[in-house]
Order: C-alpha cells, then sequence, then structure tokens
C-alpha cells in the first residue's frame, strides 16, 4: 500500500515542530539502552536462537482451486472455491478458522464502526452501500454440509473429526457471493472510465488463517489498517467475465489461444521474448469491438504456486502491453500493463511495463530472485496494492510518481509475498522493509532518473521523535491513522538504513539481509526472527538499536559540550567532550575544522555510550580549531541540531 497513506505521513511530517526545547540535562541510562535482556523467549525446535527457522518449523499449508463470475450489470462476484487444508502443525486440529474480508464493508462491521468521521483511507466512500460476504453451501468433499459460525470478517468451520497432526489434511467447499464495492478501503474497488469500468478485484473468496507456533490461530478482525497473513499454497483459478472484458491477473495464463483474439494472441507471445514493450492491445483498438471475441462470456484460467494470496482485475477498457522480466538464473517471466485510455500518454502507464520490469530485475539481482510467471501491474481506483504477481496503482500516476508507486508495490513481491510476516500485526516488517529496498531500487533505475533525496536526516527527525508517536512495534490497529505513514513505512526504513550506512556497512548488512530473505523464503517469520538474523549474520550485538528505534519511542541528542587543548598547546591536539542528552545512543561522527581550513574527522563507536553519558576524546590535530560539528552529513536523527556545533552560534 502506497500512495494515500505516503501523502497522510507527509502532511504528518510538514504539521509536526520539534520534539522539545534544548536541554542540557542528560536523561540517558546506559543500563537500559544496553541492558543484555533484550529476547523475551529461548531459541527453540521452530525458531532457532540464530533467527533461522528451527530443525522441526512447520507451517500449515492451504490450497485453492476457484471458479467465479463477475456481473458487470450488478457489480457482482459469485463463486465456488476448494479449500484443501493441511495441517503440518504438531498438535491436533478440530476445527478451522477463515477470513472474510468482504465482511468489512458490511455496514455493522467492526472496521465500519472505528473508521474515524474525518478523510479515511478504509471502508467504503458510500455510507448507503451493503457490502459482505453472501455465503452457501459449506461442505465437506464428501458433499457432508459444515457446522459454521460467522463473527464479523471471521468464519469458524467445525470439522467432523479433528486433524490429526504432521501432515493430516482435509478439502471443504464453499460458495460465495458479493457486491464489488467501489472504492474498498484503497485495495479493491471500481474506477469508471469513458471505455468502461475497470474491475479490480482483491479480498473476494474466504481464505484461510494462519495456525503458526507464536499465536495458534491468528483470527485479529479485519478492521483495515492492518494487513494479511495467510498460508502459502497453490491457486487454479477460472474467471468468468463479458466476452469484451480482459482479465488480467496474477498468475499463469493458461489458455491464452482461447481467450485473445489472433493477432493478440501473436503480441502477447512476442512479449514473452522482448526486452522492449510490446503493445499487445492498443489504444485505439480499445473502441473496435473486433479487438475481443465475438462471444457473450469468456472464461480466463490461471495457475499460481507457492503463494498465500490471489488478486486479478476485469475491463473492456484495458490497454494491454508487455515485455519480458529477466531473471538472474537465467529463467524468464512477463511483465505485463492493463490501463485506460486516460492514462496513457504524457509520461505516464505506457512506461508502466517499463518500469515494472526493472523493478523486478533490480530486486531479483540485489535480494532474492523472482518466483512468479507473470508480474501484472492494474490501473485502477486503488491508489497502490499489492498482491502476488500483481499491483493495483493509480490510474492518474505518472512519472516519478508512477514509477514510485509501481516500484513500491512489485517491491512488496519480496515483503510480504516470499517473506510471509504478518501484516496484522507488524506493518513494518512489510512496509518499512520494502521502502527500505525502494530507495536502492530507485538510485539505479535508469541512471538515477527519479532519485531525490528527501531533504537530509534531521528533517525527518521531526516526525520520528515525536512524543506522542506509538513505538514502530504497534500494530496498526493500534496506531493513529496519522501516523502509520511515520511508523509503518519512513521511521523503519530509515531505521535500517541507519544500520546499513551508518552502523554495520554495506557489505556485511546487504549480506545478512540477503540471508533474512533466503532463510525465511516462502515462511513466516517474527520480529525477533529478524533481529537475531541480523545480530548472527554479522556478528553485532544491536538490543539498544533494535530497544530504542523500534521497541520504543527514544530520541537522540547528542551534544558538543565543549573543546579544549591539550596542555593548553592546539599543536598537541584537542580535547573534545560529547553528551548524550536524549535516551538513545548512536555512533558518533565529528568533523573538526582548523584554521588553515583543513578539515579532520573521527568516528566514534556506540560502545562509548556503554557506561557513560558524557565522553571526551582527543582529537590529533596540531593547529586552533575554529569549527567542530557532530554529524557533519545529517545522517543521524538528531532532534536538535544546533547543539552539534562549536562554537555555539
Amino acid at each position: 500500500m502506497f500512495k494515500k497513506i505516503i501523502y497522510l505521513a507527509l502532511s504528518t511530517i510538514l504539521a509536526f515542530g520539534h520534539h522539545a526545547g534544548a536541554q542540557t540535562k542528560s536523561i540517558y541510562s546506559y543500563t537500559e539502552a544496553f541492558a543484555p535482556t533484550f529476547y523475551t523467549s529461548n531459541g527453540s525446535v521452530y525458531r532457532s536462537a540464530s533467527g533461522k527457522p528451527g530443525h522441526e518449523y512447520w507451517q500449515n499449508n492451504a490450497n485453492y482451486s476457484i471458479k467465479v463470475e463477475l456481473n458487470e450489470e450488478e457489480s457482482r462476484i459469485t463463486g465456488k472455491t476448494t479449500i484443501t487444508y493441511t495441517n503440518n502443525s504438531p498438535d491436533e486440529l478440530g476445527f478451522i478458522w477463515l477470513q472474510l474480508d468482504q465482511n468489512l464493508f458490511n455496514e455493522n462491521s467492526r472496521g465500519q464502526a472505528t473508521i474515524p468521521l474525518e478523510d479515511s483511507r478504509y471502508g467504503s466512500s458510500d455510507s448507503e452501500f451493503k457490502g459482505g460476504f453472501s455465503l452457501s453451501q459449506v461442505s465437506f468433499s464428501d458433499g457432508a454440509a459444515a457446522k459454521y459460525h460467522i463473527s464479523d470478517t471471521r468464519m469458524r468451520i467445525e470439522l467432523p473429526q479433528p486433524l490429526k497432526p504432521k501432515g493430516d489434511s482435509i478439502s471443504f467447499n464453499i460458495s460465495f457471493s458479493f457486491t464489488i464495492p467501489e472504492y474498498g478501503a484503497d485495495r479493491t474497488g471500481i474506477l469508471h472510465g469513458k471505455q468502461g469500468d475497470i474491475y479490480a478485484i482483491a479480498q473476494w473468496y474466504p481464505r484461510v488463517c494462519v495456525y503458526d507456533d507464536i499465536l495458534g490461530w491468528n483470527t485479529e478482525p479485519y478492521t483495515g489498517p492492518g494487513e494479511f497473513y495467510l498460508e502459502f499454497g497453490n491457486y487454479n483459478v477460472e474467471i468468468t467475465a463479458p466476452a469484451s472484458h480482459i482479465v488480467v491477473a496474477g498468475g499463469e495464463l493458461l489458455n491464452p489461444e482461447e481467450v485473445w483474439t489472433s493477432t493478440q494472441l501473436d503480441r502477447y507471445k512476442k512479449a514473452f521474448n522482448s526486452d522492449r514493450t510490446v503493445m499487445i492491445r492498443s489504444a485505439s483498438e480499445v473502441a473496435d469491438p473486433n479487438s475481443r471475441p465475438n462471444k457473450k462470456s469468456l472464461t480466463w484460467k490461471y495457475k499460481l504456486d507457492r503463494a498465500h494470496d490471489f488478486a486479478w482485475a476485469s475491463s473492456k477498457a484495458f490497454i494491454i502491453d508487455g515485455a519480458k522480466i529477466n531473471n538472474p538464473s537465467g529463467k524468464t517471466a512477463l511483465a505485463l500493463s492493463a490501463y485506460p485510455t486516460e492514462s496513457n500518454g504524457n509520461n505516464a502507464w505506457e512506461r508502466s511495463t517499463e518500469y515494472t520490469k526493472a523493478s523486478i530485475e533490480h530486486y531479483s539481482k540485489k535480494w532474492f530472485e523472482y518466483p512468479y510467471p507473470v508480474a501484472v501491474n492494474v490501473a485502477s481506483n486503488v491508489g497502490g496494492m499489492e498482491y502476488p504477481a500483481l499491483s493495483f496503482c493509480g490510474y492518474d500516476a505518472k512519472a516519478g510518481n508512477l514509477w514510485g508507486v509501481t516500484d513500491h508495490e512489485f517491491g512488496h513481491n519480496w515483503f510480504p509475498m516470499i517473506v510471509g510476516s504478518n501484516e496484522r500485526l507488524h506493518a513494518w516488517m512489510d512496509e518499512g522493509f520494502n521502502m527500505f529496498i525502494n530507495a536502492i531500487s530507485t538510485e539505479e533505475f535508469n541512471m538515477g532518473e527519479y532519485h531525490k533525496r528527501f531533504g537530509n536526516a534531521n528533517s525527518m527527525t521531526r516526525a520520528f521523535a515525536q512524543t506522542n508517536l506509538e513505538p514502530i512495534m504497534s500494530s496498526p490497529q493500534s496506531m493513529k491513522e496519522r501516523n502509520m505513514g511515520i511508523l509503518a513505512y519512513y521511521k523503519p526504513a530509515f531505521g535500517l538504513r541507519l544500520l546499513r550506512d551508518e552502523i554495520i556497512g554495506h557489505e556485511r548488512f546487504d549480506k545478512a539481509f540477503r540471508k533474512y530473505i533466503e532463510y525465511w523464503a516462502y515462511k513466516h517469520p517474527t520480529p525477533d526472527d529478524f533481529f537475531r538474523t541480523i545480530e548472527n549474520e554479522t556478528g553485532e550485538n544491536l538490543s539498544w538499536f533494535w530497544r530504542g528505534w523500534f521497541k520504543n519511542n527514544w530520541a537522540m541528542d547528542q551534544s558538543l559540550n565543549s573543546v579544549s587543548y591539550v596542555d593548553m598547546d592546539a599543536s598537541k591536539g584537542a580535547l573534545i567532550t560529547i553528551d548524550n542528552l536524549q535516551k538513545l545512543p548512536m555512533p558518533v561522527v565529528v568533523e573538526a575544522t582548523t584554521e588553515t581550513g583543513k578539515t579532520i574527522r573521527k568516528k566514534l563507536p556506540v560502545e562509548i555510550w556503554q557506561r557513560n553519558s558524557s565522553w571526551t576524546f582527543k582529537l590529533n590535530s596540531t593547529e586552533k580549531l575554529i569549527k567542530v560539528v557532530i554529524d557533519p552529513d545529517n545522517v543521524y536523527p538528531d532532534i536538535n541540531p544546533e547543539n552539534n556545533i562549536w562554537p555555539r552560534k
């Protein structure tokens, strides 16, 4: 999720003032900052103390076979899903919980009751809209009717007999239908265009909740802010829509010969082998009825393996183009873009496939190879939302904005699509990690075409250090909506950048980060698993950093206390005293300028604060100093840069 939440975050940054007035008395406690007990539990057979999955790590599996139909006249989805659920846990399971996310749009849902009156991205824009699932024919594979109970956005199915541990499975069927919300919490919806509506379809089928070794059944209600936590499995999906429509989905199209015209099929096949964008259905062809088969309806058949969700879009207004994605192993995938004529031209969606291809290729090379057969970018009224192999982005985005939202949403294929963390509780492991890799990708794309620094670190500190800001490690449901951009996106991404650039170094951090992805690909890591992996891979004890930046909302204020000379003789070197006034320790970088214009830099490790709140060190200089500065490059989140300079202004 990107566009609107980032706008709210930037508005918040501009609205915030400084953290507090200048202070001279330290509130720093080194025994608290460097307390040796950070982790609340030891490693286990399921999760190693090293950060890796344990030797008996397990997770359950859910495979989906879905047949669904889009009724354009009623804007309604009707379908049936067969779910095969496998219990790989060591526990016997007597029931199964499912998520019914469309029930958020029921007028009596918890989510509707908690949406604030002011501008919010959650819920439906139509206060009269009556949404939610209608379910029927809930049964097991032998035809026996299932007993079930629905509670808000959750559904509990009672099993006829308990699922045995370590491999027992069961299949059950659910028939469902719902009316598509026009604006569905900025994650699904209907865009009304000049040449037809665009249906962006997500959270559209009952989905099994995760059962894990942390909480058992994860049944946190879907109220809008928290995103998703789902089991991995395989998907076989058949989507029936009017023949005038083109249906795109996050999966491999199994029957292209049945749904494309012969001309489009030739172009579609060409795109698989072209590094340049190939037009499959042009703007001029959208209005031509001959650009679609002369039938009433068509069924599009898709397949996606080793994924934990599936999304799709349908419209008669789509321009379609595509190009080849090259992976490091030599395997290829297809970048595909679907957008209306309103989005075409003026450095807008005609570059979408170029952006998608570049983004996927960068992340594949830098971090972990892209596993899916396609990467589909869809222009819609959803500002930016990710699903495996498919993204919805704002139809009116262009230039740097379109690159940014495209790169962000496809970056989510690594977090949380490959590394399947719990977005419902830990948004920062999803959005923050992704925003961190987005910045590196943007620096590289097209020789930095859209790369811009957002001021310096101190310009963000005003927002990071607000005393009423919740900690990063808060669930999205328990933070103010206006704070989500800071806490889920900017602040965790900035923290990772601090680790990479200033505390650990690029080479060691990147290697450790790649290992984290490798260890937890297609699995379910927790925050501790990430913290432990980085520490074990780099050899650094970073509990002071996790504690201050992620677990607490601690601020940083380093201050230049005094500058003098050894034996009052400038030729013998300078004695510089620095204070740590706030609760967060950090390394210290000091730059001194001599009377002849020479600059001398010294970097001090964070360990100087392990048993001190004030530190004096010798700077090897032989001249008088005219200026001394802490953090000359403005890379640390210091809340009071005015006291970083000697002599004082």
